[in-house]
């Protein structure tokens, strides 16, 4: 007798679940005290934020400066020397060669200093550019304000100017130039160049966080910037001298920012530098791009703070 072997009746396929709309989740994530991972604080809370962390900010860019040299000889004389060796070599191209000193008294104190203020933006600007790009192991291990990192770059070239101010110093008193009241407005002048410089590198920073290629181009756009800065030659001697100039020319060269805090540290550190070689509302004008750099770079910064160090 043979046996009927009858197979199981087939069972309906089991159905996938139904994917879970976003707004179950994000209330499933409410009702249980979850939040977004790495999300942007309020700008208030960013802020504040920021300030908690004031103290990480001071004892990173010392850290940085200090070991900035630490595989040299010299060491932190370097600091000092760098500076110095450029203003050497655009005395000797400029100066001697360009003949760039005729008609700008106390040539040297004034090439010196331009040297010095630019060095401060353009170091802070290009430390700016790998903020975030060059430190995404502490970006991704960490959670605190990304601005810290921009930020502390920028204090970090404001404390190794100040290492080279002793030196400009001696070099303003070796070559005649007596002190007198007006370096105290070196300090204000500084103030408002190192929000500039921090507004900028804040914005530098975010572009090369998604454009790892802008560190390689910066150097050529700073290069070009610092020939329009009046770093080595008198804006003023050379719009005096040079009437055929269209007039466009004239505003664009005097209203350039680095040229602004150039021309103000000058005017408080050399007395044959006068207010007639400053551009017109030139304390305004430094005022200005301060809080246009200053602000809009921190607040353009803080919208992307979600993303850096993703992707």
């Amino acid at each position: 007798m043979s046996q009927v072997l009858h197979s199981p009746p087939p069972t309906a396929p089991a159905q996938a679940p139904a994917p879970a709309d976003d707004g179950d989740l994000a209330a499933l994530a409410a009702r249980h005290g979850l939040t977004v991972s790495g999300a942007r604080a309020s700008l208030p809370q960013y802020i504040r934020e920021l300030w908690a962390r004031r103290h990480f900010i001071a004892a990173f860019s010392t850290a940085k400066l200090t070991a900035q040299y630490s595989q040299a000889k010299l060491g932190q004389l370097w600091q000092v020397m760098t500076p110095l060796l450029n203003a050497a070599v655009y005395y000797l191209i400029f100066g001697v060669l360009l003949q760039t000193k005729r008609g700008v008294p106390d040539y040297v104190p004034f090439l010196v200093t331009g040297v010095f203020i630019w060095t401060f933006t353009q170091s802070s600007i290009l430390a700016g550019t790998r903020a975030i790009s060059g430190n995404l192991g502490l970006v991704r291990a960490l959670h605190f304000p990304r601005a810290a990192l921009p930020i502390s770059f920028c204090l970090q070239q404001l404390q190794q100017l100040l290492f080279s101010m002793a030196a400009l110093v001696v070099i303003l008193l070796g070559f005649g130039v007596p002190p007198t009241a007006s370096w105290v407005l070196a300090i204000p002048a500084l103030v408002l160049q190192f929000t500039f410089n921090a507004g900028m590198a804040m914005i530098l920073a975010r572009l090369g966080s998604r454009t790892p290629d802008l560190a390689q181009l910066m150097p050529f756009v700073l290069r070009t910037w610092m020939y329009a800065s009046g770093v080595m030659f008198s804006i003023d001697h050379i719009l005096r001298t040079h009437t055929d100039l269209p007039s466009w020319v004239g505003t664009v060269l005097q209203a350039n920012p680095t040229a602004v805090y150039i021309d103000l540290m000058r005017f408080a550190l050399i007395d044959s530098f006068h207010s007639s070689q400053l551009p017109p509302h030139v304390w305004m004008l430094a005022t200005g791009w301060a809080l246009l750099a200053g602000v809009g770079g921190f607040i353009y910064f803080w919208k992307a703070e979600e993303t850096y160090g993703r992707g």
